[in-house]
């Protein structure tokens, strides 16, 4: 991953705009070490923000208008007028999260000035570390600030996934928005995704995240994703439920023979999961390292079987990982699926070997090529 300091995003927003930006705010990325796609079925979720950033740096402007450069996107620059619409973009995907975000702020009735921003970051680009609602977090973070405003996280992290829901077309629950926007750090971050109550799990100091990108790019994600929502809202009606997390297991259980395959095994995915991620918060708590092994590798097993969101490569390095480290290492997919990156969590001795599995097996047996990502829990966008 690049290292950026704010002196380099400094001397890159110089060479754009001829002049010193006011300042630099960043937002964290996350992994999600447990809770997938229960967020928006109302469920539990621990994710962590991560030490990689979206940074954006800026300078207030006396017109109505933002000019926005995205470094990592061949340094692309659009141009918002504050007092006229906008339209989708067909053709990209970064502008639109800078036009949804600009929408709901205004819709939410926040006055937004003029300015140069520069985008650049290290997150990695779909790998389900969370590139977007870290780029959202940032972008909220950055145009209030020239306004002189501020905003409440929650708020914030509600109208990230309001620009991504209705602007960009991706229907998100919260839990991406709200970690990188109230992380902290050193722990993980227990998540009611119904109240929107947030604990902070504690990581045993011992204790160190790895991630692995596996060398596929997620693939038709949102379309996947959307369906899966639309899978799980299915099932919720059959029992008059608003969301899945109405739903015990015993009910679901009951009804299995009324409900089609498909259907059961989704809600069947959703309900358990949130066992599972209450049992590993407990675990964390406790230094449980056995516990919440057992827990992320039945997780693992539940998306790859009722939710089918892994694909043989994420399946593969998991059980790489789970041969070197046995019940000593937590490891599963992480993020929204079809691609993209394994977490693990394990004590800080057994990370080289770990690492070390990695890198003598993977490629051989899948043909793909890992990258290692050791990562912190770290700070949110919000949380200073």
């Amino acid at each position: 991953m690049k290292l950026l300091t704010d002196d380099l995003i400094n001397q890159i927003f110089l060479s754009h705009f001829s002049r010193a930006a006011d300042f630099v705010v960043k937002a964290p990325g996350r992994v999600n070490l447990i809770g997938e796609h229960t967020d928006y079925n109302g469920g539990f979720v621990l994710p962590v923000a991560i030490n990689y950033y979206t940074y954006i740096a800026a300078a207030s402007s006396n017109d109505n208008r933002l000019r926005v450069i995205a470094e990592d996107f061949n340094q692309q620059q659009i141009t918002i007028n504050l007092s006229e619409g906008f339209v989708k973009d067909q053709n990209e995907s970064w502008p639109n999260y800078v036009y949804g975000v600009v929408q709901q702020l205004q819709l939410a009735g926040y006055q937004l000035k003029g300015g140069d921003l520069l985008i650049c970051g290290n997150v990695p680009a779909g790998a389900g570390l969370s590139s977007s609602a870290s780029l959202e977090m940032a972008l909220i973070r950055a145009l209030l600030q020239l306004s002189n405003d501020k905003i409440d996280p929650t708020e914030a992290a509600l109208l990230g996934q309001a620009a991504e829901n209705q602007f960009v077309g991706c229907n998100c629950g919260i839990m991406d928005q709200l970690i990188s926007a109230q992380g902290q750090v050193s722990s993980a971050l227990l998540i009611d995704c119904e109240s929107l109550s947030t604990r902070a799990i504690s990581i045993p100091e011992n204790w160190k995240l790895l991630i692995v990108h596996s060398g596929v790019k997620r693939g038709l994600v949102d379309s996947e994703y959307n369906q899966r929502r639309r899978q799980c809202e299915t099932a919720a009606a059959f029992f008059k439920q608003s969301s899945l997390r109405q739903v015990s297991l015993s009910q679901l259980l009951a009804a299995e023979h009324q409900l089609d395959n498909l259907s059961f095994r989704r809600a069947h995915h959703v309900i358990t999961e949130n066992e599972r991620t209450l049992l590993a918060a407990d675990a964390l708590v406790k230094g449980d390292i056995e516990t919440l092994s057992r827990v992320m590798a039945e997780s693992h097993q539940s998306m790859r079987n009722d939710f089918e969101i892994t694909t043989p490569a994420i399946d593969q390095l998991v059980d790489i990982i789970q041969r070197a480290g046995g019940n000593q290492v937590g490891v599963r997919m992480t993020g929204g699926g079809f691609g993209g990156c394994v977490v693990a969590i394990a004590d800080n001795e057994l990370i080289p070997t770990l690492i070390d599995a990695v890198k003598a097996d993977y490629l051989q047996i899948t043909g793909c090529v890992p990258t290692i990502i050791l990562a912190k829990a770290s700070a949110g966008a919000f949380s200073d």
